[in-house]
């Protein structure tokens, strides 16, 4: 059996080929650049892109199976796949594809309405093939943490809002082997997973935990609202992406804002999920740099 692994370089996808060449399958990796990819030992590289039709067929043939990345919504790639003879789609969605449609204003409610109507709609596309489907929804991921890499090395600070502002962030591996689960066995067909970390964490201890990890204080400077705007516009954020950001994290201050712990990892695996502080020591090297 050929398992096709779409997104296998992203920080879920490059973890779904590790645990499926662990578990002893034939994986073939979809990737724009073969000779970059960096693919384990016996992982069979295929140059294709979402975007380009005439690429899939090389990508398909004999593939049982597809790990399923979120820019396929809308291509075609999803009916090409059924009829090239794929009779399972695990799908990396994410937790707003299920959540209720909103008419909400807000800059955070729209945002959230335009995740929920693409993962969903990829999960519509895959089930309307009739084939075997999982749909995998990740919550926030702690891999955003890398987006305070440079600033961590060069300085030893995270600059934010919102200090006290958390989620329950997941750990990339986490999600990773509950879909080589989804892939592997057949207990999960026809479920759609939802999958966080186990606990709030908030900005702060995320920085405070970082530090720990690399063995240096982590400063943790908080910005008013306005300021965190200015800083990410000269970052080069979008206008409405930093408002929607700041709803983010305005909304969780006091609670999980939209997106509570869940126990679904743990009702999987039967282990609780990895922690940030897991997750930070797992990445140290990244935040290291140069520095180290």
């Amino acid at each position: 059996m050929t398992i096709l692994v779409t997104g296998a370089t992203g920080n879920i996808g490059r973890r779904v080929v590790d645990g499926l060449v662990g578990a002893g399958q034939r994986v073939r990796a979809m990737v724009r650049d073969p000779q970059s990819a960096r693919l384990p030992y016996g992982v069979e590289p295929v140059r294709a892109d979402f975007t380009r039709p005439e690429t899939w067929p090389g990508a398909l043939d004999v593939v049982e199976r597809v790990y399923l990345f979120p820019f396929a919504c809308g291509t075609g790639f999803v009916e090409q796949a059924a009829a090239a003879g794929v009779r399972r789609f695990v799908v990396h969605s994410a937790a707003a594809a299920g959540f209720a449609p909103s008419d909400d204003p807000s800059a955070l409610a729209r945002h959230l309405e335009d995740e929920r109507q693409a993962h969903r709609g990829l999960e519509l596309e895959v089930e309307a093939t009739g084939r075997e489907w999982t749909h995998v929804r990740p919550g926030l991921l702690a891999a955003n943490a890398l987006g305070w890499v440079e600033r961590i090395r060069a300085e030893r600070t995270v600059r934010e809002p919102y200090g006290r502002s958390g989620y329950p962030l997941v750990h990339e591996a986490d999600v990773a082997e509950v879909a080589v689960a989804a892939l592997l066995t057949d207990d999960h067909l026809g479920a759609a997973y939802t999958i966080t970390g186990p606990a709030k964490v908030t900005q702060a201890e995320q920085a405070a935990a970082i530090g720990a990890a690399i063995r240096a204080e982590v400063r943790f400077e908080e910005l008013t609202p306005a300021q965190a705007r200015t800083q990410w516009l000269a970052d080069g954020y979008p206008p409405e992406v930093a408002d929607w950001l700041i709803e983010l994290l305005a909304a969780a201050v006091d609670g999980p804002g939209a997106l509570p712990p869940t126990r679904t990892y743990e009702e999987i695996t039967g282990r609780p999920p990895r922690t940030f502080a897991r997750w930070a020591q797992d990445h140290a090297a990244d935040f290291l740099g140069e520095a180290a």
